[in-house]
This record gives C-alpha cells, structure tokens and sequence, in this order.
C-alpha cells in the first residue's frame, strides 16, 4: 500500500474541516420586559441574553430567565435544557418543571438552521411538553428561546 503526502494532507484536511465546521448558536427572544436570560453550562454563565455561538457542541446546557428568584441552576424556574452536538445521538432540547425547577413565565423553544418547526412550549404549570425531549440530528443546528411567549 503506498500512502502519500498529498493523502494523508486530505485526509487531516477533512477532519480538521469536521471538528472546526461544528457551530451552534443559541438565540434568546424576551417579551416579557423584565428579567435576564441566562445560559449556563456546568454552573458557568454563557450567556446574559446575548447569541451565544459555539464551535464545537454544547452539552448540557440549561437557560432560564432570571427574574430574581431563580438559583444559578434555574432553581425555582422554568428550565430548557438542552445539548446541541453533530452526529452522534444529535441534539436534544427539552423544558423541565422537575423540582428544584417550578413555573416561572411562560417558555418555548425551536430549533433553527436545521428541524425548522420542531420545538415545545410551556405555557402555564400544566405544560403537556415538558419532560418530552425534542431531538433534532441536523448538524450545526441552532437555538431559539422565547420567554413570556
């Protein structure tokens, strides 16, 4: 087998273009003329409302307005959680009212850029959506989150 500088170049070429092509943003849309969007990942703030963009994925992400009540994890809030990553398993956003995390204002999400249309929301302390994660195997998928829809 005779292998190539020019191979092996191309071959770097296209994985380096695979790791370093991963982008994803996350959007936020407040209505509700109060309180701060915040996005944070493994208890560091991304995000204070402002897009946040991302080469590579986001795992574990959590975003949440913060009205004043809410703990740095979303305690006492309507919390999305979500994981937007290539391949693999894909992305998966979800909204949850699990204890610690309670209703707070009204929520929704959807994806953009990729699975246009696929979301949830959470409209009052019933939501039907929550806990029902909404996949999306799009690559480079991104994020909108509207809070007091």
């Amino acid at each position: 087998m005779q292998f190539s500088l020019s191979t092996a170049f191309v071959a770097l070429a296209g994985l380096v273009s695979a790791v370093v092509g991963e982008t994803h943003t996350v959007h936020f849309d407040n209505r509700c003329g109060h309180g701060t969007p915040k996005l944070v990942q493994g208890g560091k703030v991304l995000s204070s409302g402002e897009d946040f963009t991302i080469h590579g994925p986001l795992v574990s992400a959590i975003a949440y307005l913060q009205t004043g009540d809410c703990g740095l994890n979303g305690e006492n809030c309507t919390l999305i959680q979500t994981t937007l990553q290539n391949g693999g398993s894909g992305s998966d956003t979800d909204i949850s009212l699990v204890s610690p995390h309670k209703f707070s204002v009204t929520s929704g999400f959807g994806y953009y850029g990729g699975c246009d249309g696929a979301g949830a929301d959470c409209k009052d302390q019933e939501c039907p959506e929550q806990y029902h994660p909404v996949p999306c195997s799009a690559d480079n998928v991104n994020l909108a989150i509207t809070f007091c829809l």
